[in-house]
């Protein structure tokens, strides 16, 4: 079993999971609130190069190779480049902090055991249903990597018991599981599966939704094995103390995940 840890920096607490060792790592809480990734790599490696994106809920995903390192906000340029809209990212070197936000939808972090090379992807309902997490994989692939070499966690988010969607969102989310046209066809298949991603709710046209565990059974689909995928055990919407929630709070506030490619 995957072991998440509680670790600590000046007071403050952020996570860390067991399979994701080999690099540095962390799925930072609220209490890290306002820092930047520019701050918080301090935290995981101070001389690593940061890279993030502005998140747009789609799958693209995008290599550093194409972006320029981010600066402390005090040392940026009136001109200095509008950040790319993605939802992912990938290495291309070594010592580069790649970093995703989120307050609610799942942070997707990735390595490769053999090269080195990190992802870092934001998959909420919307990412999902586009398939973020193949996305990145097939990039990687393209890169070098070995399936049975990549190692996944999933980080803190909303948990499927709390998250109540339409049922056309559970739909569209879980077509990316079934090769099926119909809308009820899909939904009766996916409610079917082994611990489905689907669960029931008792108000008509609505359902809850387990993003985590859809993208888990998409990595599954892709040949990822349960021994190579780690979900967190924490809710963001249950824990107030530690995470932001925008469906429990409304507040445009995050949370960042970040790893640094070795």
């Amino acid at each position: 079993m995957h072991t998440w840890h509680w670790r600590n920096w000046n007071g403050l607490p952020y996570l860390t999971c067991s399979l994701l060792e080999p690099w540095p790592h962390g799925f930072f809480t609220q209490q890290f609130w306002p820092r930047s990734p520019e701050e918080l790599v301090e935290v995981l490696e101070p001389t690593a190069s940061v890279y993030r994106v502005k998140q747009v809920h789609g799958n693209r995903v995008l290599s550093t190779q194409s972006l320029t390192p981010q600066v402390r906000e005090e040392a940026l340029e009136e001109d200095a480049p509008q950040k790319p809209e993605a939802d992912g990212l990938m290495s291309s070197g070594s010592s580069e902090a790649i970093w995703v936000c989120s307050a609610d939808c799942s942070p997707v972090l990735i390595g490769d055991m053999q090269t080195g090379q990190v992802a870092a992807l934001h998959s909420g309902w919307r990412g999902t249903a586009e398939n973020i997490v193949a996305v990145a994989i097939a990039e990687m692939v393209n890169q070098g990597s070995q399936l049975e070499q990549l190692r996944v966690a999933i980080g803190p988010a909303i948990s499927g018991e709390v998250y109540q969607v339409n049922t056309e969102v559970a739909i569209q989310t879980c077509a990316s599981l079934v090769d099926l046209d119909n809308p009820e066809d899909i939904l009766k298949t996916v409610q079917d599966f082994d611990n489905s991603p689907i669960l029931p709710d008792s108000e008509p046209g609505k359902a809850r939704l387990d993003v985590r565990r859809t993208i888990e059974l998409q990595l599954e689909q892709l040949g990822i094995t349960s021994e190579q995928v780690a979900i967190s055990p924490h809710c963001t919407y249950q824990d107030p103390e530690n995470f932001f929630s925008y469906r429990r709070d409304g507040l445009k506030k995050v949370q960042w995940s970040g790893i640094i490619s070795r």
